[in-house]
């Protein structure tokens, strides 16, 4: 397509859109970077850019008619939604397929009214619109293009005010969001849809798309690790992913050189002070990885996973035993614990949470060829509600969404689930029960942040309760137990700690003495959860 170009065809806008994906494919991991919790979930570049991916995909090459695309496009955007981010997106890519749809071609004035359509879809779709995030920034683009010069005719131009309202818009996010000011980010969806419109201007102008120009300095990427996880090599069972800060500058390349002595899938994650390493090896050289990293400085977090067995744990995994009329729950898990407590007959478990959010066609594949006509959908995960809703919109069965936000919320709300009972008395039940449980998680801060007056340095243990930053400390059971003491554990009479898949029964057995001599009146259970990323997820009733 020329840079001058007046008019788009069902060719040029597929090559304006893999444009936009590939520009953000280059430039997605600074997307991530932006999360507002320091804590290892920032993947809204991640999302997006499996969204826009799937959007590409449905597109059918040699379609000429432009609206016949872009309707391909926001096809693949709503199954392939990812996160909340991906779902808004997938919103703003229908709007523009409404208002280019009769279009064979379109020009500047087209494109300008499909804004604004793409702008209404995208507030339609979120039940309580918040203003500085990628909604804003939508919406200050489409305004940009209706108060652009209506003599503009050349698309190119019309992009460039574009780009500029976006990379305009999201500078002021902070100050629309007061928590992207403590944070000190701006918002990290509105950024990812300033790079897709780059994607496109540098399309027009014949500009390379491979070279990062967004650049953060970030710990590895949970992408980055699931990529690495793809293929289990010979002789390379275990996964070791170690957190350290070295007491001086490292040689990267010397660094390399020996990791590549101990085994393979090398990544290497760089922050402001601490690195993360991560790499298949052998069982025997596994501490050997570990005792390399306290050779350069001090270690901080040790993961350490069998590949095989992960495997051998997915393969295992059981049908999901449901007959005709029963209630069907869907529940997302994060990890292989949680499945195994979850696991019986009417429940399907699939995988997600942080940093693995499942599709809206995830979802929907989880219920739709089983032989019931009811479903509750149980997302365990903010970040994942919106996704559920669209399953759930796009469902010929009756499907109710409990907003359950993270895991011990889930886990009460299917204490009271019977496949056997009525759908409404049920779901009324979970309701009632995922309301009475209160939430903390323990994790490590993947960046510096003063957030809710708390000043948190990176590789910190913290504590969150209720989704809230509550406290920062150096040793996990001192995080534990300052943030028991923010909840009111004393009021309470059940706790159950949830140890993630770095944290064996011995220290949690630990964990829980501790515990006691503190809060007798507490009876405490433990259960492997599995999950990763997070050490504890704790629950308080």
């Amino acid at each position: 397509m020329e840079e001058h170009a007046r008019q788009v065809d069902g060719p040029g806008l597929r090559a304006l859109a893999e444009a936009a994906c590939t520009w953000l494919a280059t430039n997605h991991e600074a997307v991530n970077a932006l999360n507002v919790f320091p804590v290892p979930d920032g993947d809204t570049g991640t999302n997006m850019l499996l969204t826009m991916r799937s959007a590409c995909n449905e597109m059918v090459p040699g379609e000429p008619h432009a609206g016949k695309v872009a309707h391909a496009l926001a096809h693949g955007a709503l199954l392939g939604a990812r996160g909340n981010s991906g779902v808004i997106l997938s919103q703003i890519l229908r709007g523009l397929a409404r208002g280019l749809e009769q279009h064979p071609a379109f020009g500047t004035a087209q494109l300008v009214r499909a804004l604004h359509e793409a702008r209404n879809t995208a507030y339609r779709g979120v039940v309580r619109p918040v203003e500085g995030t990628l909604l804003t920034v939508i919406k200050d683009v489409a305004g940009a293009a209706q108060q652009a010069d209506p003599q503009t005719s050349d698309i190119a131009a019309l992009l460039a005010l574009l780009v500029e309202a976006s990379s305009a818009s999201v500078l002021r996010t902070p100050d629309l969001l007061p928590v992207l000011k403590e944070a000190g980010v701006v918002d990290s969806g509105g950024f990812g849809l300033q790079v897709l419109l780059e994607g496109m201007l540098r399309h027009l102008r014949q500009e390379p798309l491979d070279v990062v120009l967004h650049t953060a300095r970030h710990p590895l990427s949970a992408a980055a690790v699931s990529a690495a996880l793809d293929a289990v090599e010979p002789g390379q069972e275990w996964e070791v992913v170690v957190d350290f800060r070295p007491n001086q500058p490292l040689d990267l390349q010397s660094f390399y050189k020996t990791l590549e002595k101990f085994g393979g899938s090398i990544q290497v994650g760089e922050g402001a002070a601490n690195y993360k390493m991560h790499l298949h090896l052998p069982r025997e050289l596994r501490l050997k990885a570990v005792e390399y990293a306290e050779s350069l400085g001090t270690v901080v977090n040790v993961h350490m996973e069998n590949l095989l067995d992960q495997v051998a744990q997915a393969q295992a995994a059981a049908p999901v035993e449901v007959q005709a009329g029963q209630l069907l729950a869907v529940v997302v898990a994060p990890g292989i614990g949680f499945n195994r407590l979850l696991a019986r007959p009417g429940v399907a478990v699939i995988s997600g949470g942080q940093s693995m959010n499942p599709s809206t066609e995830d979802l929907l594949r989880a219920f739709a060829n089983l032989p019931v006509a009811d479903v509750i959908l149980l997302p365990n995960n903010k970040n994942i509600q919106m996704a559920a809703e669209q399953a759930a919109n796009l469902s010929d069965k009756r499907v109710r969404v409990l907003p359950t936000r993270n895991m011990p919320q889930g886990i009460a709300a299917m204490l009271a689930f019977d496949p056997d009972g009525e759908f409404e008395p049920v779901l009324a039940e979970m309701q009632t029960r995922m309301a009475e449980v209160h939430t903390g998680e323990l994790t490590n801060a993947t960046r510096t942040v003063t957030l809710d007056g708390i000043a948190v340095r990176e590789g910190q243990f913290i504590g969150l309760h209720d989704g809230t930053l509550a406290c920062a400390t150096e040793t996990l059971a001192g995080c534990a137990l300052q943030l028991l003491q923010k909840m009111g554990a004393a009021e309470f009479d059940l706790l159950t700690l949830y140890h993630g898949a770095a944290i064996g029964p011995v220290e949690a057995a630990a964990l829980r003495t501790e515990i006691a001599d503190i809060y007798p009146q507490l009876q405490t259970e433990i259960y492997s959860g599995g999950q990763p990323h997070y050490h504890y997820i704790l629950s308080l009733e």
